[in-house]
């Protein structure tokens, strides 16, 4: 691509945003980050990647994110840092793994409050993904080896735990369509139709700012 564009993606759990995020990616020529996003704040924090699949978008009790967004530009300065529990040290390291992807260039980022961390990057545009129920409890079954019985209440449980993390870390509401510039259904359109509508509407938002 020409242009430099961050696209961050939000998604409710069988709603197939991971798959749209890769399709985009692959159809844009840019670079793709999921589980990959762990990886990189691994190797930057020094923290095993394990621990970051542990605590890979689980909620937390404990400590206002405006002191640790106050602090993400003391990693691994001081001590402050060092003592913090644990789960806001790994929170910290993707808020700086994002933010260091973001400026390396274009790319796809599907959650952990990426669309929050960037929300003030002019390069960046934020999409939810959902999908109706039904939608999402075939897409459980079919991709996750879910049992059907069991698929509505695991989605709920998922998005649960996706909610909470972001509405604790982002101080905003997830899911709400005031935090997205975008929200796609694919329980409408199919995961290739919300990558052909998001690709779409990147070239609109190109156009009307020409």
């Amino acid at each position: 691509m020409a242009k430099k564009i961050i696209i961050t993606i939000g998604r409710q759990f069988g709603s197939g945003g991971r798959y749209v995020g890769r399709l985009l990616a692959e159809k844009l020529g840019i670079p793709f980050y999921d589980k990959e996003l762990l990886s990189e704040a691994a190797k930057q924090s020094g923290i095993c990647e394990e621990i970051f699949e542990d605590h890979d978008e689980k909620p937390t009790r404990s400590l206002l994110f405006s002191l640790v967004t106050g602090m993400q530009h003391h990693m691994g300065t001081g001590s402050f840092y060092m003592d913090m529990p644990l789960n806001h040290r790994i929170f910290l390291a993707q808020f700086d793994a994002i933010r260091k992807l973001a400026a390396d260039g274009s790319c796809v980022i599907v959650g952990r409050c990426a669309d929050y961390v960037l929300r003030e990057d002019p390069d960046t545009v934020s999409v939810f993904v959902k999908a109706d129920m039904p939608s999402k409890i075939a897409r459980a079954v079919k991709y996750y080896d879910v049992e059907e019985d069991k698929a509505e209440e695991r989605i709920r449980k998922a998005d649960k735990q996706r909610a909470s993390y972001y509405n604790y870390y982002a101080t905003a509401t997830w899911g709400d369509v005031e935090n997205y510039d975008l929200v796609v259904d694919t329980g409408m359109l199919g995961v290739e139709g919300a990558v052909e509508l998001i690709a779409k509407f990147l070239e609109l938002r190109d156009a009307a700012k020409e």
